[in-house]
């Protein structure tokens, strides 16, 4: 019987600032043959997530930095092609940590390694997207941190993204106004006629604090009751001069510093005088609330009610480039890479 083979991309250093394709390599290892209780899946998507930029890094962060000369670590969606676990059977689909590779081999008597998924109303990729992580991220900081309420207004960076899209989706089925930020037109134009969201500003056409202020009190006439946060910088000072007495900011990402820049915050005596509320937070970390949202936001997805987009790359050779490009915005929706 031939051997499988498995390419799989490693990370084989660390960034000096910006990361390059120069950090990652190709490399191909055969498939061992499986033990008792593991399974093999053959993964169909995998997922790529700016959190995994801090992973490159050595230094302290929420998450443990990737090993160097391994499978980098990441969400996968794939099909189980042999099993030798009685809970799990071949044609299977599941969801897990495979990394960025072609098959994961995974003893699957640890709890929670792979989850069985259920494709006949949910499309695969989505248990990667809206239904997955960045779903849940966007259910827990709207849900729970900034609580957003009917007759509010919610204001939600990268709003054309995985989760942004999620948050302002689920800020408008809760009756709040949802005002979304994004970069260039056709982006801003999406948010707004395909999400469903009030407004979607073009932050790139705002180059400065006082510019991007303007256009916020423009869209968000009462001023802003909740912020989701991906961006950081001059986005969060803009949306700080515009927030209401008791606001609530959901602290999910800072891509603007992911490189070593610094963050400066413009006015940070308006968390005081408006008696703001900034709470960040990690999903992981929260797993009890995970069932109640990935039932709503499932059932969303299979009723058409909740919409997403995605932009796949094509092969595994393809991701280290296309995660560079997440990292810059290029991507529209959520970042995959197909792998069958």
């Amino acid at each position: 019987m031939s051997t499988t083979i498995n390419k799989q991309i490693h990370l084989v250093s660390r960034p000096q600032g910006e990361p390059t394709t120069g950090n990652f390599r190709l490399v191909e290892a055969p498939v061992p043959a499986l033990a008792e209780g593991q399974v093999l899946v053959r993964n169909h998507y995998l997922s790529l997530d700016p959190y995994m930029r801090g992973r490159m890094n050595d230094g302290k962060s929420y998450a443990q930095p990737q090993p160097l000369d391994q499978v980098f670590l990441g969400g996968t969606v794939g099909e189980v092609v042999e099993s030798r676990n009685e809970h799990f059977k071949a044609g299977d689909k599941v969801v897990g940590m495979g990394g960025w590779q072609q098959y994961q081999l995974v003893d699957a008597n640890q709890r929670g390694v792979l989850q069985k998924v259920d494709t006949t109303h949910v499309p695969l990729s989505a248990y990667l997207g809206a239904v997955g992580m960045p779903g849940v991220t966007a259910w827990y900081g709207l849900t729970k941190i900034i609580a957003a309420k009917a007759g509010e207004t919610v204001v939600v960076s990268a709003a054309s993204g995985a989760v942004g899209g999620v948050v302002g989706q689920l800020a408008k089925l809760r009756g709040a106004r949802a005002v979304g930020l994004a970069g260039g037109p056709d982006k801003c134009r999406y948010v707004v006629e395909e999400l469903g969201f009030d407004e979607c500003i073009d932050y790139k056409q705002h180059p400065d604090v006082k510019s991007l202020s303007a256009a916020l009190k423009a869209a968000c006439p009462a001023g802003v009751d909740g912020y989701f946060e991906n961006v950081g910088g001059k986005i969060l000072d803009a949306v700080m001069l515009r927030s209401n007495a008791f606001a609530r900011i959901a602290l999910c990402g800072m891509i603007s510093g992911y490189n070593g820049e610094p963050i400066p915050m413009a006015a940070p005596q308006l968390l005081l005088t408006n008696r703001m509320k900034l709470e960040g937070f990690i999903v992981s970390e929260h797993m009890e609330v995970w069932p109640e949202a990935l039932k709503e936001l499932g059932t969303l997805v299979a009723t058409g009610k909740l919409k997403f987009r995605e932009s796949v790359a094509e092969g595994i050779e393809s991701a280290p480039e296309a995660f560079l490009g997440l990292l810059k915005g290029k991507n529209f929706g959520k970042q995959l890479v197909k792998l069958v």
